[in-house]
């Protein structure tokens, strides 16, 4: 098996003066981004960082991100990518539970700069420390069974966690992505999801190790993205559904030249069909491709292809099958796998299932089981693999003694042309112990919950209906990764209840 240190040395040998990494007006070839990468693993040797000391990268994606999210493990040190949304105690609690003694960072550290051993300012000093670097060794001392990577969840259901990432992982997944959607030499990817999330960085090994050039969005917004889509001649993209839905709304409004966007991925939660099928009509020669997996899987677990053609269909509704590579299964409570048809929790066996949670026994241990990763995700698959995700486990409702699974109350919801964004969740009833409430921002002002809640009774079943409905002017909060944080939203209801389901 390979290291991340393969990846960066073929690339300079094939592609030493392709163009590697675009970054507003930084442009490096493979050639000169292998250089830096060594000189960021002499760097750390200059600096007497041993081999598996964890180094922390807190900052906005840039083409030094890049760089050192691949020289870091490559040098046998551990990146340790935190999420730059997160509240102060959520960073500190990553840098104390992760032992990290190195900040790398794009920001004032404030008082984290006193709980590790040295902070590195990427606006200040990175770029003077580099060049004043020696260039270092890759790939030495290092194997697929070194710790590459803590990877910290991004916490919409519990209580962050370290998700240890090996080599081995991260490169099983870049072969297991290559050969389930294929990248080539000619492609030019555009990078939109924030890299320290793994829907951000699932490509950066197989862009790479291909000699790929890779397009960096420091700072994401729709119209920036379709600007380097058309000026750029992007041939490929993934964003998580939020993202996805906001380029359809500017696709719309002021459209661009988007004819070499040979494939528009999706991935990080659940997407509403209703969006799908506007960005098929918007981006009519690209292909819709839906990724399902978690950081826990490195993170890539199903892919359904052609998503748009199938829009009509029941597999238009699936997360697709399994990656190369990858086995995916629905289990019962005991760990006994489900026939077809029944609805169970998903879980995930294959090279990239994590080496388990740093600091971590107990959840280790409930979350990995001879080799196979539960995911907490409901699920169903068919007769043909193609897996169906009903939820999350946690946001299940139980109404009236009947399940309600919030993606399918969702869909209903985002099909009313009036409805710009939503989402959906149980609160307590007396009546029915939870019923559905919905959480909506309207495109105007004339939207009612009446109107909504009889438009949800023609498409689906009376106790899925919403029996509430918020309405909101502001977007609704989502983490990092652009994932709707349900339990921000949920969290007032059941304060002070025995649990919060």
């Amino acid at each position: 098996m390979y290291t991340f240190a393969d990846p960066l040395i073929r690339a300079a040998k094939t592609s030493a003066r392709s163009e590697a990494l675009v970054c507003g007006d930084v442009r490096l070839t493979f050639g000169e981004f292998l250089t830096r990468c060594r000189k960021v693993s002499g760097l750390l040797d200059q600096l007497g960082i041993a081999a598996g000391e964890r180094v922390a990268l807190l900052a906005a994606n840039s083409h030094q991100y890049v760089e050192l999210y691949c020289a870091v493990p490559a040098s046998g040190r551990v990146i340790v990518p935190l999420n730059t949304r997160w509240a102060e105690p959520e960073l500190q609690y990553a840098l104390d539970d992760g032992g990290v003694t190195t900040l790398i960072i794009d920001r004032e550290p404030g008082t984290h700069a006193d709980s590790v051993d040295r902070v590195i300012s990427l606006t200040d000093e990175y770029e003077t420390m580099l060049a004043d670097a020696p260039e270092g060794e890759l790939g030495v001392g290092i194997d697929e069974n070194t710790l590459a990577g803590l990877f910290y969840t991004g916490g919409t259901t519990g209580a962050s966690k370290g998700v240890m990432l090996t080599h081995r992982n991260l490169i099983a997944n870049t072969m297991n992505s290559q050969m389930s959607v294929p990248l080539s030499p000619d492609d030019r990817y555009l990078v939109i999801a924030p890299l320290f999330h793994a829907a951000g960085s699932t490509s950066v090994l197989q862009c790479i190790w291909l000699g790929v050039c890779q397009v960096i969005v420091p700072a994401f917004t729709p119209a920036l993205a379709l600007d380097l889509i058309e000026s750029e001649g992007i041939t490929n993209t993934l964003g998580v559904p939020t993202m996805v839905a906001g380029m359809v709304e500017e696709q719309k409004v002021n459209p661009r030249d988007v004819s070499t966007l040979g494939t528009f991925t999706h991935g990080g939660s659940p997407i509403a069909l209703e969006v799908v099928r506007q960005a098929k009509d918007l981006f009519p020669v690209t292909e819709l491709v839906h990724l399902y997996g978690a950081t826990e899987t490195a993170p890539l677990s199903t892919a359904l292809r052609n998503e748009g053609d199938l829009l009509d269909s029941e597999r238009g509704k699936s997360a697709g099958q399994s990656l190369m590579g990858v086995e995916v299964a629905i289990i019962d409570d005991t760990g006994d796998e489900l026939p077809p048809g029944e609805v169970g929790e998903v879980a995930v066996r294959g090279a990239n299932v994590m080496a388990g949670y740093w600091n971590k026994p107990e959840q280790t241990k409930s979350a990995l089981n001879e080799g196979w990763y539960r995911s907490g995700d409901l699920g169903r698959m068919d007769d043909e693999g193609y897996l169906f995700l009903v939820d999350r486990a946690k946001d299940m409702m139980v109404s009236g003694g009947e399940n309600v699974y919030g993606t399918e109350v969702e869909d209903a919801i985002y099909q009313h042309p009036k409805v710009l964004e939503a989402t959906v969740f149980g609160i307590p009833s007396e009546q029915w112990g939870e019923a559905v409430h919905a959480v909506v921002v309207p495109r105007d002002d004339l939207l009612t919950a009446d109107e909504l809640i009889e438009h949800c009774r023609a498409l689906i079943a009376g106790y899925k209906v919403p029996r509430s409905v918020e309405f909101r002017t502001e977007p609704l909060p989502v983490s990092g990764p652009g994932k709707v944080l349900k339990r921000e939203l949920r969290a007032p209801y059941w304060e002070g209840r025995d649990s919060q389901i």
